[in-house]
């Protein structure tokens, strides 16, 4: 008889292991709709707008904040910019740059002698 009840003990354990899975599985797919939901853009710009309208000085400190950072922000961008565009004519054309600044460089020991 201990068989069977060590058995039986076993088979509800299995059970109740299945059932919790079940339920972590439920819970699980439920949580991944709640993300997906979120994720959605027209959700994304509603939660936005909803954070703008219930916080009182956001729109104060974004647009007192937005003209000095912006002239910051553009002169990151174009010295980026300015930045790639020289090393991209360095890596493509270095025998013609080393020949210009030789040239150069020839003119102005000249001008001083």
């Amino acid at each position: 008889m201990e068989n069977i009840t060590v058995s039986a003990g076993f088979k509800i354990a299995i059970l109740n292991l299945e059932f919790e899975q079940a339920e972590n599985g439920l819970r699980l797919e439920e949580n991944l709709y709640v993300v997906f939901e979120s994720l959605k853009p027209a959700n994304l710009l509603r939660g936005t707008f909803y954070n703008i309208e219930t916080s009182p000085n956001l729109i104060d400190n974004v647009i007192g904040g937005a003209f000095g950072a912006s002239a910051s922000i553009i002169k990151k961008l174009l010295g980026s910019i300015l930045q790639f565009g020289v090393t991209t004519i360095v890596a493509q054309h270095p025998d013609s740059i080393k020949s210009i600044g030789q040239y150069i460089f020839q003119r102005i020991l000249r001008k001083r002698k």
